[in-house]
């Protein structure tokens, strides 16, 4: 049995873990909004970890970004002051997927060693490194795509390699709660619905996520930004045109049908969310099984994010994709994410305060 100390030491290493991979999901985004990602050709675990250290090291890998399609088809006009400039945002997003490694594998020998991680709890933080390991290699598996023939890596591994890093936060975070001394319960009656309803929104919502990357990696945002219509029209002869030629491939892998399907998608997400909060309040209003305070907190969260993130989505669209709302864009579409799951998370345990509170 651990103590509420140990608990604590373990809560607090895994939310550490959840901010690292926030910030890594930043800085990813700065990443490939500035076309950095392609600029470390190689993949070197412990020696990459030292960047250039002078004007030598710094030409030789100059000398390799040249062979890259990027660099002979977009970034030709490009100098050594330039590359610098993509080369350092790449080289933190790296660094910071090292030190992820370092946070969660250090701890975890030491809680180990002093027996606090045994059973059920041992096999969640091998599946989070499980999880770790695959999104390492899904990151150089994505960047490889960029190196050989095309100048920009597959939209497809790059929501891989994004929805990975999205799934590790999400499993880390719900681990986390489970040990704020929580206790599991079986929600009936309407809250057994809300539940169900939960998790389609969460569905629905990674989803989303999803083709917000084919939107990223095709660069499909730049395209018809204005908003309702798409130019002039709800669905633009391109995204007929596309499904002609390409079947429903056109809506997975044609800059038209990806910015469709995520355009309509967000109103799923954003109604869906709604309606959430709405039958959560309408069932408590009338009586029924009162809701507890995290469960208040967590609706008016995910409420709260899925407002921002439409409007940030709208602006980041009508400005044709500008470095900041693309970046905050991202990072809200985490943090959407995480709130979904902490509200799935409150309808199915309950803390023991709360417990307390309501007897």
């Amino acid at each position: 049995m651990l103590s509420i100390r140990d608990r604590s030491s373990i809560v607090l290493w895994l939310l550490t873990g959840c901010f690292l991979i926030f910030t890594m999901v930043v800085v990813g985004g700065i990443t490939r909004l500035t076309g950095s990602g392609l600029s470390i050709t190689k993949w070197d675990v412990v020696t990459g970890t030292v960047p250039p250290m002078n004007e030598a090291d710094w030409q030789h890998e100059f000398e390799l970004y040249k062979q890259t399609p990027q660099y002979q088809h977009i970034n030709a006009h490009f100098e050594l002051a330039d590359f610098k400039g993509i080369y350092w945002w790449e080289y933190i997003h790296r660094l910071l997927g090292r030190l992820i490694g370092l946070v969660f594998v250090v701890p975890f020998l030491w809680f180990v060693i002093r027996r606090k991680i045994q059973g059920t709890l041992l096999l969640n933080c091998l599946l989070l490194f499980l999880l770790g390991g695959l999104q390492g290699f899904l990151g150089w598996y994505m960047v490889a795509s960029g190196l050989v023939d095309e100048p920009s890596v597959s939209h497809f591994r790059l929501a891989l390699h994004l929805c990975t890093a999205f799934i590790t936060f999400c499993f880390t975070f719900w681990f986390a709660m489970d040990l704020i001394n929580t206790e599991k319960v079986r929600p009936a009656g309407w809250q057994g619905k809300l539940v169900s309803m939960a998790k389609v929104v969460l569905v629905i919502t990674f989803i989303q996520i999803i083709f917000g990357a084919f939107v990223a990696g095709l660069k499909a945002g730049l395209i018809y930004n204005t908003w309702p219509l798409m130019g002039d029209k709800f669905i633009p002869d391109s995204v007929y045109y596309a499904i002609d030629t390409m079947g429903w491939h056109g809506l997975i892998d044609n800059m038209s049908g990806v910015q469709f399907v995520h355009r309509n998608l967000a109103y799923l997400v954003f109604f869906g969310v709604l309606f959430q909060a709405f039958f959560m309040w309408k069932n408590h209003r009338n009586g029924q099984v009162p809701l507890l305070p995290g469960q208040q907190h967590a609706i008016w969260a995910v409420t709260v994010f899925v407002v921002l993130q439409f409007v940030l989505g709208v602006f980041t669209l009508l400005h044709k994709v500008p470095l900041t709302l693309g970046v905050i864009h991202q990072a809200g579409a985490l943090l959407l994410l995480g709130s979904q799951v902490y509200l799935l998370h409150r309808l199915t345990h309950v803390s023991i305060q709360e417990q307390s509170a309501n007897q």
